[in-house]
């Protein structure tokens, strides 16, 4: 039995959805075969079922401490941020040093002979790869698997911004395309996009697309009073950032209400996850007996109930000309064997894997397209109300024996 270690920054699935994406895989490596073992650093216990999974304690005796802690001191009583000036400087913070630091610490304690590291991470700290370079002598065991495009800059527009340090970043992040002898990608759109700014991640690049996160659900759990299902009901599962703007669907629905007053008493949108505060106002105005906010995030079971009994998934993509993410939803959605809605660039990785053929795609802002879409799904559910995706291809890619063959393809 081979032996993985895992670094995570975090392994809380409540946290974001970059850590129910690490988890999954974490587990999945499990059912597969693989002894595994987790370094974390979510800062309280948490155990996986079957997996060794041990806290990395934050380094308190070092200087990088002391003057991350000066600094908040300074800022709250001054009420003057020089977080962007310091990281001009150093290119991150001195927290940022610490965790590294911390991190790179337990590796050295823990590591014990595995035949694979893989590095997980969440946001954009990448604190494990920082972690992993002061790491040579286990440089050619390790994976860095890379959620999102890095720095900020990188990413496709509008998400793309110059942040403070972004040359020290970048300079970060080629020293990990160059040291790491194995790199993943949740997607080949992401992979593709970020080797064309760091070339050798073509060379090292392996798809490890993110996996379904199976939980133990009670059977008998009731679903909350907010959906029906003997009613049509669409769900939307996510934060609604400012790139990801939720009114063209919501409008779409309104038309498709509009144009079809028999779905008034018979159909539902459902908005679960929280807003960027530009839509906090709409979405208040928007709420009525057909369309329902949670007006923050709920619980990642609850969401997952949700998903396996709506009539439609929907997935919202940024506002761009491209969308190289593989969402974290992804899998459950396909897991969940219900129609998708996607709402997505002309070029994305979703809507790649969906396929050329698939009929229920539109893109965001085209909301008259999307009210077509929706009374397509609608007058298919009431001719049958138990819809299907059947996508048995998804679901092979995104399973299992997926995953051992690529593990298995590695030197």
């Amino acid at each position: 039995m081979k032996k993985i270690l895992v670094i995570s920054e975090s392994i809380d699935i409540e946290d974001s959805s970059a850590s129910k994406v690490n988890v999954a895989l974490i587990l999945n490596l499990k059912k597969i075969g693989y002894d595994v073992k987790v370094l974390h650093y979510t800062r309280k216990k948490i155990q996986l079922e079957g997996v060794k999974s041990i806290v990395i304690p934050e380094i308190k005796l070092s200087l990088n401490y002391l003057l991350s802690r000066s600094q908040r001191v300074f800022q709250r009583l001054t009420k003057i941020n020089i977080s962007n000036r310091l990281e001009n400087i150093f290119g991150h913070s001195f927290t940022f040093f610490n965790d590294s630091k911390s991190i790179s610490k337990t590796v050295k304690k823990y590591y014990d002979n595995e035949n694979l590291i893989i590095t997980l991470s969440k946001g954009a700290s990448f604190r494990p790869h920082h972690a992993m370079l002061s790491l040579p002598n286990l440089h050619d065991k390790w994976m860095a698997y890379v959620h999102d495009p890095y720095p900020f800059h990188y990413y496709p527009r509008p998400y793309d911004w110059l942040e403070a340090g972004a040359k020290f970043k970048e300079k970060f992040f080629r020293e990990v395309s160059e040291k790491a002898k194995y790199s993943g990608f949740p997607s080949l759109m992401l992979k593709e996009w970020m080797g064309g700014y760091f070339p050798n991640f073509l060379k090292t690049g392996v798809i490890i697309p993110h996996q379904n996160l199976e939980i133990d659900q009670n059977k008998e759990q009731e679903l909350p009073d907010y959906i029906d299902t003997s009613k049509f009901n669409i769900l939307h599962a996510g934060n609604m950032f400012k790139e990801r703007p939720p009114h063209f669907l919501i409008k779409g629905y309104q038309m498709f209400l509009k144009n079809n007053p028999e779905a008034i008493n018979a159909s539902k949108l459902i908005l679960l996850g929280g807003t960027d505060e530009n839509y906090l106002d709409y979405l208040n105005k928007a709420r009525s007996n057909n369309i329902y906010w949670s007006k923050g995030s709920v619980k990642f079971k609850e969401a997952l109930m949700l998903q396996n009994n709506t009539s439609v998934n929907v997935i919202i993509e940024g506002d761009s000309s491209i969308s190289p993410f593989l969402p974290g939803k992804f899998p459950n959605c396909i897991n969940a064997n219900k129609p998708i809605l996607l709402l997505s660039p002309y070029y994305s990785e979703t809507k790649r894997l969906l396929g050329s053929d698939y009929n229920f795609i539109s893109e965001l802002k085209d909301s008259k397209k999307i009210s077509i879409l929706i009374g397509e799904l609608y007058f298919n559910w009431k001719k049958d109300r138990n819809q299907k995706l059947d996508r048995d291809d998804l679901g092979t890619y995104l399973g299992l024996e997926y995953l051992l063959n690529t593990l298995s393809k590695l030197n």
